[in-house]
């Protein structure tokens, strides 16, 4: 098995993070493969916010944790959260904003970064408090939460992969 496919198949998700921040170099290659996601018709509909300042990593936590129903940090303690956003008029906007996080999850694997996906972008985005944060961010337009992307060094042991379920593939 090739490289790139095998580090597909080895990455998983990281639920404990150490506090080290990730180092620029490998945060601007990370952002590079989201940037480069394949996107519908080329619209480039998603857009990336890169949080690194613990107070707006502790206010997207508790908007998220508030929506989720619990108050354990839905964001495990990474040290960067990656917002993924789409242009809700585009409309493979979703999808964009999906194979974005899927590219920057695998790039920050085959770094040796720990990475999981965060739902609940779209609630809160879609509220009040979202739509503050966006102004004070300066994204305008009408755009939609798709996911966070939460990276970091680990602080855990390496999950093992669930066995793939046996009708996975169906050949025609």
């Amino acid at each position: 098995m090739n490289e790139v496919i095998q580090n597909m198949v080895d990455r998983r998700s990281i639920r404990s993070f150490g506090s080290r921040q990730i180092e620029e170099n490998d945060l601007d290659d990370i952002l590079t493969a989201g940037m480069y996601a394949p996107n519908g018709r080329g619209a480039q509909s998603a857009k990336i916010v890169v949080i690194q300042d613990r107070e707006t990593i502790a206010q997207l936590s508790a908007m998220n944790a508030k929506i989720l129903g619990t108050d354990t940090d839905p964001f495990y303690g990474a040290p960067t959260v990656l917002v993924v956003l789409a242009d809700k008029n585009v409309n493979t906007y979703i999808e964009d904003g999906a194979l974005v996080i899927g590219n920057l999850m695998n790039a920050a694997h085959s770094l040796g970064i720990g990475s999981i996906w965060v739902h609940r972008a779209k609630e809160e985005f879609a509220s009040e408090e979202g739509k503050a944060l966006l102004k004070k961010w300066g994204i305008e337009g009408d755009y939609a939460g798709v996911g966070h992307c939460c990276l970091g060094y680990r602080n855990c042991e390496y999950p093992e992969a669930s066995p793939r379920k046996k009708d996975y593939v169906v050949r025609v």
